[in-house]
């Protein structure tokens, strides 16, 4: 399937965290997702590059490289595509307001939708006390989560030889974690805070790897998730409906696509 004929286009996609560079990032399967997948804008919503994994130990396959190279295209082609740097490739925060080969390097910024509802699109590292004030914390954080990535990728490999589909070790320890379940509780609240604060209907970010949608008290949050635990984009349909796909099976382009749903209202 070719970059100009894909099978679903959207009004807008959402990719944040794929985290390239890190052993852990499922670059491959976004690249397959892309396949089959596009948009006339697109946001790529922070720690798309994985700085902290680079400094540690340089790690670059040519997929990490294809998928660079397939933005740059897109770009070349007319696609609009807005970047809002995370804590991960924060070194981008020093060229805000500047372009990369037609891509747009930015804090933040709103996104508008179909019916006219204004999404505020950011990373949403900012918000989390621990990158912000226990730096070290969070780096000693990394490395514990590259392990339990590392875990999960162990998981699967025998998942996939007894014909199992993928799953998540990360998110379900994320679900069963009282403390993770709150730190996502809070997370969601602070964002939504943040999106009145903009004086916006809503929020659009990344960051913790857990995608989803909620409406809640007249705000509507929507988090990307992730390519390296979920696989999960955040598209925006000609008709305004927002979905969360979710790309963990190579085979997905024949079978029926798992998603979450909710129609801007």
């Amino acid at each position: 399937m070719s970059d100009e004929l894909p099978e679903r286009r959207f009004r807008t996609l959402f990719i944040s965290d794929v985290h390239l560079g890190a052993r852990g990032s499922q670059a491959e399967r976004l690249l397959d997702f892309l396949r089959t997948h596009d948009a006339d804008t697109i946001y790529l919503v922070g720690d798309i590059v994985d700085g902290w994994a680079l400094q540690s130990n340089w790690y670059w396959p040519q997929s990490h490289n294809d998928f660079v190279q397939k933005m740059l295209r897109k770009a070349r082609k007319g696609a609009k595509i807005i970047y809002v740097p995370g804590n991960h490739d924060e070194f981008l925060r020093n060229y805000y307001g500047t372009h990369f080969g037609g891509i747009d390097v930015v804090e933040n910024t709103v996104h508008t939708g179909v019916d006219g509802r204004r999404y505020l699109v950011i990373h949403g590292d900012i918000f989390d006390l621990v990158v912000q004030n226990a730096r070290w914390l969070a780096h000693l954080g990394d490395k514990a989560y590259d392990f339990a990535i590392q875990m999960n990728r162990l998981v699967n490999f025998f998942r996939r030889a007894f014909g199992v589909p993928y799953w998540s070790l990360s998110q379900w320890a994320k679900l069963k974690v009282k403390n993770a379940v709150n730190y996502i509780g809070a997370f969601e609240q602070t964002l939504a805070a943040e999106a009145r604060r903009h004086n916006t209907d809503g929020v659009i970010c990344g960051h913790i790897h857990y995608a989803t949608i909620r409406d809640e008290h007249g705000i509507r949050y929507m988090n990307c998730g992730d390519w390296v635990e979920s696989c999960t984009a955040l598209v925006e349909h000609e008709d305004g409906r927002f979905e969360i796909i979710t790309w963990t099976d190579p085979l997905r382009r024949t079978a029926p696509v798992a998603s979450v749903a909710a129609r801007a209202a």
